[in-house]
């Protein structure tokens, strides 16, 4: 799994710039170009920020305000066009991980990128979360806050599955064979069931039924 990054900035052009050069690195980036439009998208489940302090409406900080507030270890690198002590400081105090200034070259700004993610998530993007769940792949754990939620091996199966195709429509059949086996014989129930009980224990998780269909996680 690549990691993913929000980008906002109103100055399009450097905007899709630094875009590119992030895709190009491997990551998976998504470019936003007003304070509104980004402000919908502050609960995404990806693993950076990288916010400009002077927006269309608002600012940067507000920006990162709401973010924290829903994800509060979520990590943030501040862009800013005014090379000032005033906004380094506040960005750091209200929990910015990296500040660069404008303009910037290009390799030391991937290496900023770099850095926080790898001091951040320690080089395993394997740390997933969704809806407020936080997913370790290499130690199969899931939790929730501080706490960690006790699932078996199908719950935690089925849940990678919808967490690896999220915002698809999955037929009960699919994951039938992909959860438990093409060669599977016996009700296909099973699914609803096992589905059921993670619901109970991860009742935030966003799976949807597909009434006639199968589910989605969006």
């Amino acid at each position: 799994m690549k990691y993913k990054i929000n980008i906002i900035d109103d100055e399009k052009n450097l905007n899709d710039l630094v875009r590119t050069y992030l895709e190009k690195e491997g990551y998976m980036a998504y470019s936003f170009y007003t304070y509104e439009e980004a402000f919908m998208h502050v609960e995404d489940d990806v693993h950076l920020w990288i916010v400009d302090i002077m927006l269309d409406k608002n600012s940067g900080f507000d920006l990162l305000n709401e973010i924290k507030s829903r994800k509060p270890d979520m990590p943030i690198i501040f862009m800013s066009a005014r090379d000032q002590d005033f906004d380094r400081i506040i960005g750091l105090e209200k929990g910015s991980d990296d500040y660069i200034t404008k303009p910037f070259n290009m390799k030391e700004f991937l290496l900023r990128v770099h850095n926080v993610l790898k001091r951040v998530y320690r080089d395993n993007p394997e740390h997933i979360e969704v809806d407020g769940y936080r997913i370790d792949e290499n130690k199969r754990k899931v939790s929730f806050g501080n706490q960690e939620i006790d699932l078996t091996t199908k719950e935690y199966e089925l849940l990678i599955y919808f967490v690896k195709n999220k915002g698809l429509a999955i037929s009960r059949e699919q994951v039938l064979t992909k959860v438990w086996d093409e060669n599977y014989f016996g009700s296909d129930r099973v699914v609803d069931d096992t589905l059921r009980r993670l619901r109970k224990k991860m009742p935030e998780i966003n799976i949807k039924t597909i009434y006639g269909f199968g589910y989605r996680l969006d």
